[in-house]
């Protein structure tokens, strides 16, 4: 009978450190890039931890896209500081990196994508050309952490607001009220503040009108309908016709999971 942790780690095969090189998704990426084109890390979480350089990392996710059971869904995308890190055996040098989760639905497998990121060069190519939905992802990785997506299509803050100072899940950024200065809304912070409120159509890739006449754009919030976290919609209006509409998240953001990693 198994009686702690200790006895469930040591006896089950599903807590045991596996490198998943016998996962078929390696043999092809090996066939396909070569066998030292990438690393193959070990873990505990069942997922195969592939390490890829930046260069490879479009061509990677598109092969991927396209094989014949096809990992076609974007599960997760987020950055990770890794300058404290201790283990690193046979891992590349990295201060911070990049992971990608994809999910093949035909094969009931995952597989997960690193880049690693030296701390004076934090760019990698978006992802939003093979998976729309890494847009927003994107855009949180860059707000709290600084990696920058070229080609993105609107790398702005998504959590924060956009007059935020830094980037608040860096290791080296300060996790207590008391380690800021004293908080004062002078007159001209004021300002500054209502200022960056202001809705510009051109920065949502919205025009201001057509050749006849101009668009009206109406605040439908933030509200928060019976979910977890107010938000806003921005409507661009053509007379009564809703004619296109933004989201704007993030209005809830209370930082949980700095919280938690400073009192862990």
């Amino acid at each position: 009978m198994v009686n702690n942790m200790t006895d469930l780690t040591a006896q089950e095969p599903a807590w045991q450190t596996r490198d998943h090189l016998d996962d078929p998704v390696i043999g092809e990426l090996r066939n396909r890039f070569g066998p030292d084109a990438f690393t193959v890390q070990a873990t505990r979480t069942g997922v195969p931890v592939v390490w890829i350089k930046r260069e490879q990392l479009l061509e990677v996710g598109d092969f991927l896209k396209k094989l014949p059971k096809p990992y076609v869904m974007l599960f997760d995308l987020h950055g990770m500081d890794e300058r404290l890190r201790t283990h690193r055996e046979g891992l590349p040098a990295a201060d911070f990196s990049v992971f990608y989760h994809l999910i093949s639905i035909d094969r009931n497998r995952d597989i997960m994508l690193k880049v690693a990121l030296a701390e004076n060069d934090l760019h990698v190519p978006t992802f939003t050309k093979l998976f729309p939905n890494a847009n927003w992802y994107e855009r949180e990785t860059w707000d709290l952490f600084g990696i920058t997506f070229d080609g993105h299509p609107n790398l702005r803050r998504i959590m924060m607001p956009q007059t935020w100072k830094g980037h608040p899940l860096r290791k080296d950024y300060p996790a207590r009220a008391t380690e800021f200065s004293p908080f004062e809304l002078t007159k001209a912070k004021q300002d500054l503040e209502m200022e960056a409120l202001t809705f510009k159509p051109e920065e949502w890739g919205m025009k201001r009108g057509t050749e006849n006449e101009d668009f009206m754009f109406l605040n439908l919030g933030p509200n928060h309908p019976s979910a977890h976290g107010a938000f806003r919609i921005v409507l661009q209006l053509d007379g009564e016709e809703i004619v296109d509409c933004v989201p704007d998240i993030g209005y809830h953001h209370r930082g949980a999971e700095k919280m938690g990693e400073r009192q862990s």
